[in-house]
């Protein structure tokens, strides 16, 4: 898929564990590893503010376009 997550990276920047990250936003740590390995198919905007919340950051710091990525749907 083109959208490449880079949730690690910004958890990393800001020294924050997925588990604690996970907590805040009021996931499971099962939903927040499949959104961070970009195994699912959506997000909501609700969790998705929640994370930039969190982070002090901005949706395309997580979020990325690559139309060069590989479609592992086809």
């Amino acid at each position: 898929m083109p959208i490449i997550v880079n949730l690690d990276v910004m958890l990393a920047k800001r020294k924050i564990r997925g588990k604690e990250l996970a907590n805040e936003i009021g996931i499971t740590e099962q939903n927040l590893s499949l959104l961070r390995t970009g195994k699912v198919k959506g997000v909501r905007f609700s969790t998705l503010e929640r994370i930039c919340q969190i982070l002090e950051c901005q949706p395309g710091d997580i979020l990325s376009f690559s139309p060069d990525e590989p479609n592992a749907d086809r």
